[in-house]
């Protein structure tokens, strides 16, 4: 017993969680953890000719850890095993058998293999990833200058201490460590406990319903039920599906549910509106030549053109800045990656000044692509006299900032 106790630590210890203590409840651990802490319940077993899938297990992970990552995904390969990985991390693509790119874009733009074959073959191709393994990571030549800054005072949450630290005022400031080095019990703890203002931008859902779509945040679904309304003559509570315009069996979530009481509940498509969501009468009226169904359907890109009101056109604008211009207005957030909804959340910000913004793990399952995008946001958010905090490990996102703040020297009781 001794000897397999034994074996699971010094696994946990080579996966990079040596530093946790074992009493350590598990919904206080972060994605990365969690994910290398499965890695190495799997590494136990004696089974082979097992299909493992893994999807981003470098997410929240410093480049250190992530070497220790890529040691044990070889291993369970040569255990004789499958081993199929989504990533964006470099390092782990440096040292796949076979590579599979999709793309050439996202969302329309995207669902096609552009490469396959080796990673000799991919860096000789014309991809984004390609680009990306080709092209070092180049740190910023000129940096903004600050005088005044925000004072953490005795700062001791969790593994921290008992230290003192200044964070600058109207820069873009990187706090960098590795996993468990104190990153976000400095920021999300301590300095959102002295200033209580600053505004948390992070991948969590923005709405987990059905009801809630890009049009919905955003605020432009009233504006487009007004038009509606205003065009035909009728109560704008037609085009809504949690009103009128609903569909009288499925409430207008154009599905419905079963209890199977001692089963998983089963979801079927509503057979009175064919998972439209709208009744007949709703979508009998149209503005445009268009029924509220087939609006909803429009990408951002496609209704930018094709509403005129100033309201709308503005909000839409804020989307296509931070790249979503190929959402569909009425897709369910629900259905969004993180990467989608951080940016949805920082196009409603696009305008404001005098804010401090937290960005935590903010290039957490992006392409070096996408965190080009995400660095412009930050510098834009920056320039119209905003503050930016990013906690994150990305180079290519780091090598931007004006400030760092480096956090360690290791995780656990060895950080803070």
């Amino acid at each position: 017993l001794v000897n397999q106790i034994n074996q699971t630590l010094e696994r946990m210890v080579a996966i990079g969680v040596g530093y946790l203590s074992l009493d350590r409840s598990t919904n206080t651990l972060s994605g990365g953890e969690m994910q290398r802490l499965k890695i190495v319940q799997h590494l136990g077993s004696s089974l082979n000719n097992i299909t493992y899938i893994l999807d981003e297990p470098t997410s929240g992970l410093h480049p250190a850890d992530i070497d220790k990552i890529g040691q044990m995904l070889l291993r369970l390969r040569n255990n004789g095993n499958n081993v199929i990985v989504v990533e964006h991390s470099p390092q782990i693509i440096e040292i796949a058998d076979e590579v599979i790119e999709m793309g050439p874009k996202a969302g329309t733009n995207g669902g096609q293999v552009v490469y396959q074959g080796t990673v000799e073959g991919l860096q000789n191709s014309d991809t984004l990833t390609a680009n990306l393994i080709n092209n070092p990571v180049r740190v910023r030549e000129s940096t903004r200058q600050w005088t005044q800054s925000f004072k953490i005072k005795d700062a001791h949450s969790h593994n921290l201490k008992h230290i003192n630290v200044e964070i600058p005022q109207y820069v873009f400031t990187a706090v960098t460590g590795v996993a468990g080095s104190g990153k976000s019990s400095l920021i999300r703890y301590d300095f959102l406990k002295q200033y209580p203002g600053a505004i948390v931008i992070d991948q969590k859902p923005i709405g987990t319903s059905i009801r809630s779509t890009p049009a919905t945040y955003t605020g432009i679904m009233d504006e487009i039920r007004k038009l509606f309304g205003k065009r035909n003559n009728i109560d704008p509570g037609w085009f809504s599906y949690n009103s009128k315009g609903a569909c009288e069996v499925c409430n207008g979530t154009g599905k419905i549910k079963f209890d199977m009481a001692f089963a998983d509940s089963v979801e079927v498509v509503c057979e009175a509106c064919r998972g439209r969501r709208y009744n007949d009468e709703a979508l009998s009226y149209k503005f445009n030549g268009l029924t509220i169904l087939d609006v909803l359907k429009l990408t951002v890109e496609q209704a930018v053109e094709f509403f005129d009101s100033v309201k709308i056109k503005k909000s839409l604008d804020s989307l296509m800045q931070v790249g979503l211009g190929y959402l569909s207005i009425g897709q369910p957030t629900s259905t969004l990656s993180g990467g989608e909804i951080q940016r949805i959340k920082i196009a409603s910000e696009l305008h404001s000044s005098g804010n401090i913004y937290i960005m935590d793990e903010p290039s957490a399952g992006l392409h070096t692509e996408d965190i080009k995008l995400l660095n412009e946001l930050i510098q834009q958010l920056v320039d119209s006299g905003n503050t930016v905090i990013v906690i994150d490990h990305r180079l290519e996102l780091i090598s931007q900032s004006d400030w760092i703040i480096d956090v360690g020297p290791a995780g656990g009781f060895s950080g803070g």
